[in-house]
């Protein structure tokens, strides 16, 4: 009788070992649904990381700039182009309603269209089409030929026909030698509120990276 109580007791202690070994290897080993909820959450915290990164750069190309030139020949024209593309700003050609010819470029005759407008400090030549949303651009670059040391009248009539209040305007210009003079001064005067930087003339021959050097060196920060 002693001997089968004592088998009965064996047998019964080995079942429990074995219940509370089965116990522990459950508890131990993790479900496919929690995996699944932990990789989830990773993703999605990975995904609100890179909106976030993305919405960062939107806030960057909302940065508006425009570059606004006058070209009677083309000259200032291949700069403005130069401008644009190094800083991929917007573009806007200052047309005239009656375009230039040649006899009206004329400098040599007093009774050519150019001399008699350079003569008259309130001529103000008529502009074809306008800058849509000029308030949404907070850099302008304004370029332009030089004639008779000062910038043509048809750019009076494009500085006074905005209002460039808090904006930064940047001038250049072009010319066979003539410096821009006083021609960047004479046409700050025509605005208000708008910070004027000290402008440059360049050479129609220059290379988009000797352009984008002097725009470069501005202090702007055209990412902010």
């Amino acid at each position: 009788m002693k001997k089968a109580i004592a088998i009965l007791l064996s047998l019964t202690m080995i079942l429990g070992l074995t219940a509370c070994g089965n116990s522990a290897s459950k508890t131990k080993q993790p479900s496919t649904e929690d995996t699944f909820v932990e990789s989830k959450a990773d993703t999605e915290s990975a995904e609100t990381s890179t909106n976030m990164e993305n919405t960062d750069n939107q806030d960057a190309q909302e940065h508006k700039i425009l570059v606004a030139y006058f070209s009677a020949t083309g000259t200032t024209k291949g700069v403005a182009e130069h401008i644009a593309n190094g800083l991929n700003a917007d573009i806007y050609e200052i047309v005239p309603e009656e375009p230039y010819t040649d006899a009206d470029l004329d400098y040599n005759d007093n009774n050519s269209r150019t001399t008699i407008e350079m003569n008259d400090p309130d001529a103000r030549p008529a502009i074809s089409g306008s800058v849509e949303n000029m308030e949404q651009y907070d850099i302008v670059f304004i370029g332009y030929p030089i004639w008779w040391g000062e910038a043509p009248r048809i750019v009076s009539t494009f500085v006074e026909s905005y209002d460039f209040s808090g904006k930064t305007i940047v001038p250049f210009c072009t010319s066979g030698g003539s410096g821009m003079g006083s021609s960047a001064a004479n046409l700050e005067q025509l605005t208000t509120g708008a910070q004027w930087l000290s402008g440059e003339r360049l050479s129609g021959s220059d290379s988009q990276d000797e352009v984008m050097e002097w725009v470069n060196g501005l202090g702007l920060n055209f990412e902010e």
